[in-house]
């Protein structure tokens, strides 16, 4: 995709939908199923939906890869005592999705698992979704998590919030 696709995509979509897409109640549900899974492996997740990029940004050559990682790093997902931390990131105006893990997860989690989950996410947001996509998405990664961080029984306190972010 081009710089100037990429640009008239973030002019014209998704700032308008985001918390048409992403309502009250959904985030409420994201937040319960972030929560829950967490309970079954050693990870932290969080769930980021950015509406769009700005012109400037776009211009300057940003993208949603470089985008997710600076989300990373200012959400402080970085930042978890056993790097176990993972970001997936939703761009609503290019219809991206993103998954960045930690050091400490990335290790044992192949490229190709995340990026089946971005898949599936896409494909259900395709169809409008929006609920059914994200909810699916989080679960996935938790089944990902659990496989390779199992709980090991032990009580571990909550290092980032559950509840998603809108930008």
């Amino acid at each position: 995709m081009d710089r100037l696709q990429r640009l008239l995509m973030n002019l014209g979509e998704g700032w308008f939908q985001l918390h048409r897409r992403f309502p009250a109640g959904l985030l409420n549900e994201i937040a319960a199923a972030v929560a829950e899974g967490e309970r079954t492996h050693r990870g932290e997740v969080r769930l980021a939906v950015e509406s769009r990029l700005s012109p400037l940004a776009v211009l300057a050559g940003l993208d949603a890869p470089t985008r997710a990682r600076q989300l990373f790093g200012q959400l402080g997902i970085w930042d978890t005592e056993h790097n176990n931390g993972v970001l997936i990131y939703v761009l609503l105006a290019e219809h991206r999705i993103e998954v960045v893990a930690d050091r400490g997860i990335a290790r044992h989690v192949v490229p190709e698992e995340w990026a089946a989950v971005c898949a599936h996410m896409r494909e259900a947001y395709a169809r409008g979704q929006w609920h059914e996509g994200s909810l699916r998405g989080i679960e996935a990664v938790h089944t990902l998590l659990e496989r390779h961080f199992p709980a090991d029984g032990a009580s571990r306190q909550d290092e980032l919030p559950d509840r998603p972010v809108l930008l």
